[in-house]
């Protein structure tokens, strides 16, 4: 009983967040345009649940390069409206609409000259009605017996708020070099200081067969490390000549090419995207974001092979390591 009960919870809130979907219209991309063409930054607002998802959705902003800060509605009525700014864009959640904390805020936010935004469930509610963006949060129902306890309707608040995150980080081009320069703490921003020296395989950690090798061979050499790839070598051995992935061997499956038959040279991909030792982590993530590849060989100035870099050992993702540890 306990487990289907558990099921069942998680499964209103699951299509509470697809229903969402459905729901995304023009007022989500003129929010966007509207983050993206101000000067200023989103304050964003909400009383008791919707405060503590707003706080998130705040965090989140601010992590992904959007500024953005929390103000709570009572305190705001006792000085700390000062921090709003005429180009600031107030973003009001309450899933009622009629939260008088809140909605009684509006008039004094407006009169600084802030754009204001509502995240409800309610379009014809009091907070609707006086915003300039309606955003629907509106959820069927709540997972709580009770139909008291906020719980589909925060989580599909905080969803929405993702989603504006998200949107606004591909619209802004916020890119890994960017994320480093706020997360200088932690451990992925500590790891994007590195070079890729710092996580790079070598030795027999490095899977490679030579270009007038077999399918086979390098099929073989593939599982061995089980890196996804293999990289291609000039008959000396030591110098890059091309790569080889998983994706690469599938494609040929599926087109019904005996793969057996075919050469590594007749396979692989020539000059492939590599790096060198000392280029900083952030740049080889890069790389990987813009090429959508996961190894990147490493080679010194003259296409020597040194060592090769998987996403996994720059994310430092525990148990999708492939260094050994």
């Amino acid at each position: 009983m306990v487990i289907e009960q558990a099921i069942e919870v998680l499964k209103l809130e699951a299509e509470g967040i697809l229903k969402l979907a459905g729901r995304i219209n023009d007022n989500f991309a003129k929010l966007v345009d509207l983050v993206c063409e101000s000067s200023g930054c989103l304050i964003i607002s909400g009383i008791g649940k919707s405060g503590l998802v707003g706080k998130k959705i705040a965090a989140t902003l601010n992590s992904t390069g959007t500024r953005a800060l929390f103000l709570h509605p009572v305190e705001a009525k006792h000085g700390d409206l000062g921090m709003a700014r005429p180009n600031d864009i107030f973003v009001a959640l309450s899933n009622s609409g009629e939260t008088d904390e809140l909605n009684s805020l509006i008039p004094s936010i407006r009169k600084i000259g802030c754009k204001i935004v509502a995240f409800t469930g309610d379009e014809n509610s009091t907070l609707a009605k006086i915003s300039d963006i309606v955003i629907d949060v509106r959820v069927e129902k709540e997972a709580c017996p009770l139909g008291l306890s906020p719980t589909v309707s925060t989580t599909a608040l905080l969803a929405m708020g993702d989603a504006l995150a998200v949107v606004l980080i591909n619209k802004k081009k916020f890119k890994t070099s960017d994320f480093k320069k706020i997360h200088p703490g932690g451990r992925l921003g500590h790891r994007l200081l590195c070079n890729v020296k710092d996580f790079m395989l070598t030795g027999e950690l490095v899977p490679q067969v030579p270009e007038h090798a077999r399918m086979d061979e390098a099929i073989d050499e593939i599982n061995r490390l089980q890196l996804g790839v293999t990289l291609v070598t000039a008959p000396d051995n030591s110098t890059l000549t091309g790569i080889i992935t998983d994706g690469d061997i599938r494609r040929l499956i599926a087109k019904k090419t005996p793969v057996f038959d075919l050469m590594v040279s007749e396979v692989m991909t020539t000059n492939p995207q590599s790096v060198t030792p000392d280029t900083p982590a952030y740049d080889a993530l890069n790389l990987m974001e813009r090429h959508q590849i996961t190894v990147l060989p490493i080679i010194n100035s003259k296409g020597k092979i040194l060592g090769v870099l998987h996403l996994h050992d720059i994310l430092g993702k525990g148990d999708f390591k492939f260094n050994g540890t």
